[in-house]
Formats: structure tokens, C-alpha cells, sequence
């Protein structure tokens, strides 16, 4: 037996572990979610008609009301009120149209945790509300200071600090409802029938019963998520309307969002 037969086979060389890859970021879910949202002829006019509208509004409150009603209050409400309708579109859209324009399949194979492409919608629709109202309150300020300058009288600066973030707050509830119907539903259509639903149907029908059912007229600001959310606009809220406020935000916003949570990680996704 030679020395080369004895001699043990030379060990093989390994290359070293490719370093695992880095996971995407959730800023940069929440940046593309937000792109998504402005991408689109439809996504850029429905995010142009916050501004639109609030000039309209500001205008029609200069144009229609009387001197002693050019107050900023009549501004600041006259702007917000077209915000509750176009954010929680916004929002509605931006959830379901994964599933109506078919683009989920991609989305949710380039990040595949559900929960984090479903976050980063929410983040990204928040943060849209936090800019726009800001904006249109600034609308709503410069449609005081004209108004008042055509009727000659000095502006009324009546709405606070704790006002404008009572007014933002019930904004920013209004949009997490059309966010919740979105990941509730999943489908446009049905998720836009469902929130002008919510918000003209049900609190007409809450108003109409607690006017005529004495049990039910206590019993009306733990449930009515509507009612409880108005008190928002008025700025001035107390510890129980804050107690009525997070009741029935629990009952008509937290429960059906976390089931449509559960819903969109089982969904199928074609």
C-alpha cells in the first residue's frame, strides 16, 4: 500500500452563506401605497376634489350666509363636511382595489404577509387625512378673511386649538370606517353601497327610533357611532361622551375590522 493510498482526501472547500435578504421595509409599503393612491386619472381627481371642494364650500359660505354667520366655525365646518365623504373613498378604494383591479396576486407575492401590505394602507390613508384637513381648514381661514373683508366687518376667529383636533379626529374615524368596510367586503362597489349606508341609513333610522322609543333614546349615544362621533365636531367633549365615543367606535369600528383582518388573511387571491 502506497503513502498516496493512506493519504485521507482533501477536504472540499465551502463557499461561506449568502447573507439572508433583507425583507422590504414598511416605509417603503407605506410610500408605494401611497404612489397608488395618485397613480390613477381617477386616484389623482378624487385626491384634487379635497381641495375643490373645499373652495366650493368656502365660497358658498361667502356667498349665502349672513354677516353675523361669517365666523370661522362656519367656515371650518362648511370645508369639513365634503372630507367626510371623499376620505373614506379614499380609503375604501385603496383597500379594494387589490381585489377589483386584480393587482393583489402581485402585491401580495412581492410582500407576502398580509397584515403588513394591510397596515401600510391604513398608515398611508391616515396620513392622507392628516394633510388634507390641515389644508382645507387653511381654505376655510382665507374664505374668513375674504368674507369678512367684502361684508366690512373684522373676521371671527372662534374655532380653537382642542376644536381643529376634535375636527380632525372625526375625520380621521369617518376614513378608518370606509377602511374598515374595505378590508371587510373587499370589493368597491359593495363597500361604497355599505358605507353610504352606514353614514345616511342608520343614523336617520337611530334618530327616528330614539325619538320615538324612550329605552332606546339613553340608550342611543353607546351605539350610534354616528352620534357619538358628531360630538367631535361641537369640540367641546366630555368624559362620558369620550366613554360613548370608544363604546360605539368598539362595536362598529374595532370588532368588524378585526374580522375583516381574519378574513383577508384566508381570502383567496386570484
Amino acid at each position: 500500500m502506497t503513502s498516496l493510498d493512506l493519504a485521507s482526501p482533501p477536504a472540499e472547500t465551502q463557499s461561506p452563506a449568502a447573507p439572508p435578504h433583507p425583507g422590504i421595509p414598511l416605509s417603503r409599503v407605506v410610500t408605494t401605497e401611497l404612489r397608488k393612491m395618485f397613480d390613477t386619472r381617477s386616484g389623482f381627481w378624487l385626491m384634487a376634489s379635497i381641495a375643490i371642494l373645499a373652495f366650493l364650500a368656502t365660497a358658498a359660505v361667502i356667498a349665502f350666509s349672513s354677516t353675523n354667520g361669517l365666523t370661522y366655525t362656519s367656515f371650518a365646518t362648511a370645508v369639513c363636511f365634503p372630507m367626510t365623504i371623499v376620505l373614506p373613498v379614499i380609503a375604501i378604494l385603496s383597500v379594494t382595489g387589490e381585489w377589483s383591479q386584480r393587482s393583489g396576486l402581485t402585491t401580495f407575492t412581492l410582500v407576502p404577509h398580509r397584515g403588513r401590505v394591510v397596515g401600510a394602507k391604513a398608515i398611508a390613508s391616515v396620513a392622507v387625512a392628516v394633510a388634507t384637513i390641515p389644508l382645507a381648514l387653511a381654505i376655510g381661514a382665507l374664505g374668513n378673511v375674504v368674507g369678512a373683508t367684502i361684508a366690512g366687518v373684522d373676521p371671527v376667529w372662534d374655532v380653537t386649538l382642542t376644536n381643529m383636533l376634535t375636527l380632525l379626529l372625526a375625520n380621521v374615524l369617518g376614513l378608518l370606517v370606509g377602511f374598515m368596510l374595505g378590508v371587510l367586503i373587499r370589493s368597491s362597489a359593495g363597500a361604497l353601497v355599505a358605507y353610504f349606508v352606514y353614514q345616511f341609513l342608520l343614523p336617520t333610522l337611530s334618530i327616528i327610533l330614539a325619538n320615538s322609543q324612550a329605552w332606546f333614546r339613553h340608550l342611543q349615544p353607546w351605539i350610534d357611532f354616528e352620534y357619538a362621533g358628531g360630538k367631535l365636531i361641537d369640540g367641546t367633549v366630555s368624559s362620558e361622551q369620550w366613554a360613548h365615543l370608544g363604546t360605539s367606535a368598539t362595536l362598529w369600528l374595532a370588532i368588524p375590522l378585526m374580522v375583516g383582518l381574519g378574513l383577508v388573511t384566508r381570502a383567496e387571491v386570484k
